[in-house]
């Protein structure tokens, strides 16, 4: 029976349903949160993480995993990547986060819950998350300017609400036997400084171990990893609950030092994060019980419009007044608010905290008092669940549309990227144009970008390979890459590094040209390094160059009456076939492709 697993097992299938619920969202495109929190829900009801676990061992491993969680989110925070953008980054993380706390305690009061636990839950409730946000950036890819204000209100507000609902906790242990506020001012000192200390000497030390090479390169991910763990329980150990804190400064301070190359640790841990994720999620909503949800929905569902049509638009319009940021990037801000696993966790942690309190208060007055508090905050985890649902549904779900009418993003990007303008590329990306397809060139050629900016196609001056093209290009709408530079080897590190962003399922280079007298073995560059090869049949650059010039770009209306083949004998077999598009859909023809059904073929064919 399955209420009878023991813990291994348990662990093994909340790791495969975690990991079926992603695969099963991205394939029909909708939030993976949604899938893992119904399913978990779900298996709550035939076994229970508690009775599995253990309260200790499960908050315990939850507490590590969102802390491994916000590491790996903060090592993607560059100051570099926000030099336009501190102001409102700043707003969002302060004067943003002080509005919607205010306004997400006064609506809890209002509902009913005693000023305490609305307090503790206005502070739980100010955060987003990077398990939240990342997944719907991934999907949408919205511009530089929107994903970097998101990115970053994700991950560091965060820590922050944790910082404030420990004040919250801080105060309501110290109720009248001392002075709240000092006792707050204290937590609030001491989680600084612990977490700033901790996260700088530990960072320097890191910093020190990799230029030195003290530590080899396969050990590097593990190395991380053990430095966030430590970090974060170290926090915990000295001031409690500072441990969030702690883990996102580390990130932030190492993402930001100088020839500090963690490319390779960073995509360890998205690997390591989107298990996780999947994991906590399926397990913290099996914690939630149906009589919960329905005693708790009423009260919930006005919460949620609370948030959603007051909280959210009234915070972001006060705390982003004058900061720069653009009449539609404040819209799209302003519907997009879902709330992630960080709120979850919290929430479960200090309601069992407050139980906890209640039992171990001398005074009989003061305990009386928390045990009523910690009766009403068993009512905040079914009420968070419910936020979590449907704020990732309405945000996720309809963020997209939103976007697309801002012209901020598209929720189905068709666009092409060539790295490199040949003459051949321009033409092609010209007629590509004319269809409604978004195309950009990127050449550092000066010859190049002329005769891409007199065809009237947009294009970018720049190496493929720069930090500017690699991590501050704006792929907004964007779906394939083609490298058609005239170096092999640089093609294929262009694919292979756009291939993070766009899939290597979207990213092309040219069949490399054959070096004459060797084998293949020794010659072709390993399969591993190189990307899909574009276009049918399949040339180099070198034949590419040599034909073109006698070639014309044509696009060509294939229907059942006229199909791909009748095109084929038509040119004899000369034609190179490029682009199909059917409909809004751009794919990039190669050997493997079948060309078929009505649409429109792009492609290089003998001049007449």
């Amino acid at each position: 029976m399955i209420s009878d697993l023991d813990p291994a097992s348990y662990l093994a299938l909340v790791t495969a349903l975690a990991v079926l619920c992603q695969v099963l969202a991205w394939a029909v495109r909708i939030p993976s949160i949604l899938v893992l929190l119904l399913v978990g829900f779900g298996l709550g009801q035939l076994v229970t993480p508690d009775e599995v676990l253990g309260r200790d061992v499960l908050f315990g491993g939850v507490g590590l995993a969102v802390g491994i969680i916000l590491f790996e989110g903060s090592l993607s925070l560059r100051l570099h990547d926000i030099r336009d953008l501190r102001r409102p980054i700043l707003r969002l993380c302060s004067v943003t986060v002080a509005l919607a706390w205010l306004l997400i305690t006064l609506t809890g009061w209002f509902l009913g819950f005693p000023l305490e636990v609305a307090l503790l839950v206005g502070a739980i409730l100010v955060v987003t998350g990077p398990t939240v946000i990342a997944p719907i950036l991934r999907q949408l890819r919205p511009t530089r300017r929107v994903s970097a204000l998101l990115r970053w209100e994700g991950i560091v507000v965060d820590p922050i609400g944790a910082v404030l609902a420990v004040l919250v906790f801080q105060a309501v242990l110290a109720g009248a036997a001392s002075d709240p506020l000092v006792a707050v001012l204290r937590t609030l000192a001491t989680t600084i400084v612990v977490a700033t200390v901790i996260a700088l000497v530990l960072g320097l030390v890191l910093e020190v171990a990799i230029k030195r090479r003290w530590v080899p390169d396969f050990l590097h991910g593990a190395v991380f990893l053990a430095a966030a763990v430590g970090a974060l329980a170290l926090s915990n150990l000295i001031q409690a609950e500072s441990g969030l804190l702690t883990v996102t400064l580390l990130g932030i301070f190492l993402a930001n030092r100088p020839n500090l190359h963690l490319e390779h640790v960073t995509e360890f841990k998205e690997h390591l994060q989107v298990l996780l994720v999947g994991m906590l999620f399926v397990i913290l909503a099996g914690r939630v019980t149906p009589d919960q949800v329905v005693d708790i929905a009423p009260t919930a569902g006005l919460f949620v419009l609370a948030l959603v049509l007051v909280v959210r638009p009234v915070s972001v319009a006060l705390g982003l007044l004058r900061s720069g940021v653009t009449t539609q990037e404040r819209r799209l801000l302003t519907f997009m608010a879902p709330r992630g696993i960080v709120a979850a966790a919290v929430t479960s942690v200090f309601a069992l905290e407050l139980s906890h309190a209640a039992e171990g208060v001398a005074d009989p007055e003061h305990a009386a008092e928390l045990e009523l508090l910690a009766h009403e905050a068993e009512r905040m985890v079914p009420l968070v669940f419910i936020v979590i649902v449907a704020t990732v549904a309405v945000y996720g779900l309809g963020v997209g549309r939103l976007a697309e009418r801002l012209g901020l993003a598209s929720t189905s990007p068709q666009g092409v990227v060539f790295a490199g303008a040949p003459e051949w590329a321009v033409r092609v990306a010209a007629v590509l144009d004319e269809l409604g397809v978004p195309v950009l060139l990127i050449s550092d050629d000066r010859a190049e970008i002329s005769r891409a900016r007199m065809a009237g196609v947009r294009v970018e001056r720049a190496n493929i390979l720069s930090d500017y093209a690699v991590r501050d290009l704006d792929l907004a709408g964007m779906k394939t890459l083609v490298a058609v530079t005239d170096g092999d080897e640089r093609n294929a590190t262009a694919a292979r590094e756009f291939a993070h962003v766009l899939g290597r399922a979207h990213t092309f280079q040219l069949q490399p040209a054959p070096v004459e007298g060797l084998g293949s073995d020794r010659t072709l560059t390993a399969s591993h390094l190189t990307a899909r090869t574009p276009f049918a049949p399949a040339p180099t650059h070198e034949e590419l160059d040599e034909r073109a010039g006698r070639m014309q770009v044509k696009r060509t209306s294939l229907t059942e009456q006229f199909t791909h083949e009748d095109f084929v004998q038509m040119h004899g077999g000369a034609a190179i076939a490029l682009f199909t598009v059917r409909g809004d859909r751009v794919e990039v023809v190669t050997d493997k492709t079948q060309v078929d059904g009505d649409l429109t073929l792009v492609s290089l064919v003998p001049e007449d």
